[in-house]
């Protein structure tokens, strides 16, 4: 199943990297939601090395709620006790060096193996939190809240219409088509961590949020309009260690 996915890259705006993968994972029940945010409230946010990027205008906030499964180091099976785990994020977009990427402002997980080894290894802004996310038939719900009480999220979301494949241009190719991470927040180094996966597969998507305080501990409210919704229902992930990119503040 790897190769075949390493043997599709046509859809990729840059080449693979040379070196080999170390990690495989696989995001199911995957909900994309976005709101528009000045690019000021965000910039403040961001290392001063990386360029926020806008569409139509803008930039833009995601919350975005999964369940990882199949976690597993390259050559090696999947892990016991961290092979699967809920996980919801909170992200913007960015550039560097011509290449677009997507900057986490937080990261919450269910598996406490899960964020110390991804603080360690990746320098991500992961935080603990109780967190489930349950398949209900033609309904996901998910429910996290930080440990220490500083962010919760409740919703319950689904998919509407048909699957497609987001075309360069929309603003969905924007927000979701991204082929690599960057992270510095937890240190003065910038590091660019390179994924590969598929087209996503997408449908628009409906969704119930009844508690959402995610951007609440970063200092930025959320606009009333509701979110541009996205759902996937699964997507095979490669992911490559951290590369040095640039030195915050050098």
């Amino acid at each position: 199943m790897t190769s075949e996915i390493t043997d599709v890259v046509a859809h990729r705006p840059y080449p693979l990297p040379e070196s080999p993968w170390v990690m495989e994972q696989t995001w199911t029940h995957v909900l994309f939601a976005h709101w528009r945010v000045p690019v000021a409230e965000l910039r403040r946010l961001v290392p001063p090395e990386l360029e926020v990027e806008e569409f139509d205008g803008s930039g833009w906030l995601g919350i975005v709620p999964f369940d990882t499964e199949g976690l597993r180091p390259r050559g090696l099976p999947p892990l016991p006790f961290v092979s699967r785990y809920p996980e919801l994020n909170v992200r913007t977009y960015v550039r560097h060096d011509g290449i677009a990427g997507v900057y986490f402002l937080s990261l919450d997980s269910g598996s406490a193996l899960a964020t110390l080894g991804a603080r360690t290894l990746y320098r991500l802004p992961y935080y603990n939190a109780v967190m489930h996310v349950a398949d209900e038939g033609n309904r996901v719900r998910v429910q996290s809240r930080r440990n220490d009480g500083t962010a919760a999220f409740s919703a319950r979301y689904w998919p509407v219409g048909a699957v497609f494949e987001a075309q360069p241009g929309t603003l969905e190719h924007f927000l979701i088509e991204r082929y690599c991470l960057y992270t510095g927040a937890l240190g003065p180094r910038i590091f660019r961590v390179d994924i590969h996966h598929l087209p996503w597969p997408l449908q628009a998507a409906a969704a119930e949020i009844d508690v959402n305080t995610m951007t609440r501990p970063i200092g930025i409210e959320l606009p009333p309009e509701p979110p541009v919704l996205h759902f996937s229902r699964s997507q095979r992930t490669l992911i490559w260690p951290p590369e040095l990119v640039a030195r915050s503040g050098a």
